[in-house]
């Protein structure tokens, strides 16, 4: 943002110079990036920018946003530069310590709401496994709005599991959500068996990290992105974890590439108490979610 006496930096001459910065710098949401970030400088909501376009932030206000561009423009995701990220409708905080959460994991969501309507758990509250739960998205997603379901909400790294602890009390639902560090369910003790286990899981492989934006290989966590040289070994062995654990009718709920999807598919044909395989698509209409009932 360079420095001039010709006119003031209004929030309108902000927003357009950033913009195009952001442009330049190959971001696909240039605009709302810029928005995002000079909210974030006055401390107010984007709202609230588009009654102020002709004001001139104050100069601690600049020299804060100049900072956030400048980083932005040197590939810092947005929402590590703001501290949170919107998912399904609730605001989750995110560090360097977690994935952000996307777009394409509310299919997941979805899908675990709609299978709950049709589950009857009887006197006991509904049980839940998020694995890998990263920033709890899913997991404080679900306890949102399942206010009788029991979740359990798991990850290997300790840093994530605070920060979702930290958004599950944030969001009124830590009382019904426990937080185990651990490999997928194998150190999950109680309950000993679930309705749902839902799961974004590392889905990357070896080589395709490499080839990702340097927004993401750069900045969000490697563990919860690669999962080998296939891609699929994680979800492999969630597969093989899971059909013990759920009880009869429960359904699996995982997100994937639409690269594995088939592959996918073929690892969980191979396993007889999982069925009624289908899968959800993304806006894209991409394969997104593979969801398998417990036979």
């Amino acid at each position: 943002m360079p420095e001039s006496a010709e006119q003031p930096w209004t929030v309108l001459r902000l927003l357009e110079w950033t913009t195009d910065f952001f442009k330049r710098r190959g971001s696909e949401s240039a605009r709302l990036d810029a928005e995002v970030l000079l909210a974030h400088a006055r401390q107010c909501s984007r709202i609230e920018l588009y009654t102020a376009f002709q004001e001139e932030p104050d100069d601690e206000q600049k020299t804060a946003f100049r900072e956030l561009v400048r980083r932005r423009g040197e590939g810092t995701p947005v929402a590590q530069l703001v501290g949170y990220k919107e998912f399904y409708s609730l605001r989750f905080r995110v560090n360097e310590h977690v994935l952000i959460p996307r777009p394409e994991t509310e299919h997941l969501v979805i899908e675990a709401l709609d299978c709950a309507k049709a589950i009857k758990p009887g006197d006991r509250p509904l049980q839940i496994a998020d694995v890998g739960t990263g920033s709890g998205a899913i997991a404080v997603s679900l306890a949102v709005h399942l206010p009788s379901a029991r979740i359990t909400a798991i990850d290997l790294s300790p840093e994530a599991l605070e920060v979702a602890r930290w958004n599950a009390d944030q969001h009124g639902v830590a009382e019904r959500i426990d937080f185990v560090a651990g490999d997928l369910l194998a150190d999950v003790t109680t309950p000993a068996k679930f309705d749902l286990i839902c799961s974004n899981p590392p889905y990357v492989s070896e080589s395709e990290f490499d080839q990702l934006q340097p927004t993401v290989r750069d900045f969000e966590p490697k563990l919860a992105l690669v999962s080998g040289p296939d891609g699929t070994e994680t979800i492999k062995r969630l597969l093989g974890e899971s059909y013990g654990r759920l009880h009869q009718g429960g359904r699996l709920i995982i997100e994937l590439s639409p690269m594995i999807a088939e592959a996918c598919a073929e690892l969980a044909e191979q396993i007889s108490e999982l069925g009624d395989l289908r899968f959800i698509k993304d806006l894209a209409g991409h394969r997104r979610i593979l969801s398998l009932s417990r036979v």
